[in-house]
């Protein structure tokens, strides 16, 4: 049996889960540091080599989770839309692990966090609704108990979790009373689109996210919204059941999302808020190309998901080490950061633009795509991806001016990027630029899984289906399912 083939994802999953247990009997923190780092790489190795086992063909053996007893199928799996997904999580994990400094050892939680990551591996590598739905309740535990150990207004979250999730059971109880021969229920497929708007700030007034991210530890929110479950959601529950006119609903609230928090990005005074608003406007941009429902924009979207997601990860770990070396920083004057750490401001350009999908990274690719796709569909939607990514490039250059030209700053002790930092951001670096350079086997594999979801959605939304809207979708390209010949990986 080769090595492969072993249960990777099922080891990854307990790695997590056995370092949250071990962790929190630590009391030193700087040995809950060293378990804690030490758990979270081992469950990063284990998701690469099952993503690796997954694009070079070698199918898992039988593992120790109870993959065959629950509903007669595997829970836990990789698939063309979550595999290179799973590896992105595990390493965002240990990566904000690494960079966390000496003096935030006391505030980064690894217990909470290798605990939130087990929860977020199982919810990326599930299928069925309702172990998704589950895990994406009580995915919102920690974040809640993140606010309350540090005395922080939880009001706010609560209120939108809670509708989150009460759309979520609502949708699947709606699914599975209505949804059978007559085809999907539209009172799910509504409840369901409703629930991932919330999750993703657009409903119901953007409000959430700000919030979140000013009372939040910097890591702890990078943690929760970068891998953007909501469009996971969005993909796994709304796009296989939802109607056309809903898709286009979703569509226009979405776009009209991206180009206001575009736009306030560009105008923030703070730096949390300015991240804020430039998550907001990036998740709509992915969101909108998942519900434009033709297969460029989708390819262009599933790629800008991988990329928005490490993208924002090392701009957010940047911005991070900004903030542990001189704390909340205005936009509403000049810093003048640069000459104190010069390698601090070339990453936070560097993973800036590449969030905004500059020239020779993996955004460009994967917005040229979306944006060609969405002038398919209609030019004024393709006019308004390209305002909105470019409010939210002017916005990024806008922040690294202020923070790190215009003046100078005066310290007495060192203030450049400690080694660890320099790691995890430069890491993140490399997969961008490469990812950007080497384009073609990414963008083959979420061409694969686009055309997957397209297949679902055609076997759902058959011609002459009742009640629905019968659109022709595209087909499938010539590929046999069962190709036996090795994938590439992205």
């Amino acid at each position: 049996m080769s090595i492969l083939q072993l249960p990777w994802l099922d080891y990854a999953l307990l790695a997590a889960l056995v370092g949250a247990l071990w962790v929190s009997r630590q009391r030193d923190p700087v040995r809950a540091y060293g378990w804690g780092l030490a758990f979270t790489a081992a469950t990063a190795a284990c998701a690469f080599l099952a993503w690796l086992g997954f694009y070079l063909g070698a199918p898992p053996e039988s593992g120790i989770s109870p993959q065959q007893w629950l509903f007669g199928r595997r829970v836990f799996m990789l698939d063309e839309l979550n595999a290179p997904l799973v590896p992105a999580l595990a390493l965002i994990h240990f990566l904000t692990g690494l960079a966390t400094s000496r003096l935030k050892m006391r505030r980064f939680s690894f217990t909470w966090s290798l605990a939130a990551e087990t929860i977020r591996l199982a919810m990326f590598s599930s299928r069925e609704p309702w172990v998704l739905i589950g895990l994406m309740a009580v995915s919102t535990i920690p974040p809640y108990v993140e606010l309350a150990s540090r005395t922080r207004p939880t009001r706010v979250y609560v209120l939108h979790v809670s509708l989150f999730v009460g759309l979520l059971l609502a949708g699947q109880a709606a699914a599975d009373w209505g949804g059978h021969a007559s085809g999907p229920s539209v009172a799910a497929a509504v409840a369901f689109a409703l629930a991932v708007l919330v999750r993703c700030g657009t409903l119901p007034a953007h409000c959430w996210i700000t919030d979140w991210f000013e009372h939040a530890t910097f890591g702890i929110a990078i943690l929760f919204l970068a891998p953007l479950s909501g469009v996971y959601a969005a993909a796994r529950l709304v796009l296989p059941i939802a109607p056309e006119w809903l898709l286009r609903g979703i569509s226009c609230a979405t776009l009209a999302t991206g180009l206001y928090s575009a736009g306030m990005a560009v105008v923030a005074r703070e730096v949390r808020r300015f991240y804020a608003h430039l998550f907001l406007s990036l998740t709509s941009i992915v969101l909108l190309g998942l519900e434009l429902d033709t297969l460029l924009a989708l390819t262009g979207a599933l790629c800008l998901w991988f990329s928005v997601t490490l993208s924002l990860a090392g701009f957010g770990l940047t911005l991070r080490a900004v903030e542990a070396r001189f704390g909340r920083l205005s936009l509403a004057g000049f810093h003048g950061l640069y000459d104190h750490s010069p390698v601090l401001a070339a990453c936070f350009l560097l993973t800036g633009l590449a969030a905004v999908g500059f020239p020779g990274t993996l955004g460009f690719i994967s917005t040229e795509m979306l944006v060609d796709g969405a002038v398919e569909v209609h030019p004024a939607i393709g006019v308004a991806v390209v305002a909105a990514t470019a409010l939210n490039g002017i916005a990024v250059v806008r922040a690294y001016l202020h923070l790190f030209t215009g003046a100078r700053h005066v310290s007495t002790v060192e203030l450049g990027i400690g080694p660890r930092e320099r790691v995890a951001v430069l890491s993140l670096v490399v997969v961008i630029l490469g990812g950007g350079f080497l384009p073609q086997p990414g963008v083959t594999t979420r061409e694969r899984a686009a055309s997957e979801i397209l297949e679902a959605r055609a076997r759902v939304f058959r011609p002459g289906a009742r009640g629905h809207d019968a659109t022709p979708l595209l087909p499938r390209p010539a590929r046999e399912v069962a190709d036996p010949s090795p994938r590439k990986a992205p």
